[in-house]
């Protein structure tokens, strides 16, 4: 089966941000991932076989350096961008644990803290709508399927935050000069809405985020007085501080 030249265009086209929002669609590539696709509540338009289209029509449309036998195009959520955090408030008043994303900018990582929140059964992400797209291609590869299984929402942070507060919950943020975070009493979304910001890469939570967080923490080193890295990879801080929550 060859593909037309509008065709290939129109897929490659999915490569890039701005024809996923115009179209509503992403691609998703990998037997593993398309299999997850396909069993998740997602609409898959088309499916993509190399032994269908050949090497070379596979090359043409993957997003891989080294094309994986078969890619799909699939229909992202209609709830993937709120507008606004009215409606959030049935899923957020009956408490839960949330992780909130201050403008994570590294594909590696937003796949990464998605693996993360999928492993430890977070209620939903919310992300500054700076954050990098879920659905760009090396997103979805890092999710390894998360993806499918997370809820996922671009947001105004700030709002949700304060919609949380409202609620009787707590915002977590980590600091350098924040307390121990093994020291101290942690609420877990049991009983109020719990969510926990994770910043951005390089500047850390935004000084608009900061003043919402109600609690500040520290992740300490090893020893204490250790002279070791400065920070942490975000995904790293967000499983070290999502694990200490669950454990509690």
């Amino acid at each position: 089966m060859l593909l037309s030249n509008n065709e290939i265009k129109r897929v490659k086209a999915l490569h890039q941000k701005k024809f996923r929002d115009e179209t509503g669609l992403f691609i998703v590539e990998g037997e593993k991932m398309v299999r997850e696709a396909e069993d998740s509540p997602f609409k898959v338009e088309r499916i993509y076989r190399r032994s269908e289209i050949g090497e070379d029509g596979m090359k043409r449309i993957s997003a891989l350096s080294n094309p994986s036998p078969v890619l799909a195009v699939v229909h992202k959520p209609e709830d993937s961008v709120l507008e606004s955090a009215a409606g959030l408030e049935e899923m957020i008043s009956g408490g839960g644990l949330f992780l909130g994303l201050d403008t994570i900018r590294d594909p590696g990582n937003l796949g990464t803290i998605l693996r993360i929140a999928d492993w430890f059964g977070i209620n939903a992400v919310f992300a500054a709508k700076d954050t990098v797209d879920v659905f760009n291609p090396k997103v979805v590869q890092a999710t390894m399927g998360a993806v499918f299984r997370v809820k996922m929402h671009y947001v105004d942070l700030p709002e949700v935050s304060e919609l949380v507060l409202s609620c009787g919950g707590k915002v977590y943020g980590t600091f350098l000069d924040g307390e121990n975070m093994y020291s101290r009493n942690l609420e877990t979304g049991k009983s109020a809405p719990v969510m926990i910001v994770i910043g951005n890469e390089s500047e850390g939570i935004s000084a608009q985020m900061e003043r919402l967080v109600s609690d500040r923490l520290f992740i300490p080193p090893y020893p204490a007085d250790a002279a070791g890295s400065e920070s942490l990879n975000a995904a790293i801080a967000t499983a070290i501080t999502v694990a200490e929550f669950r454990r509690r």
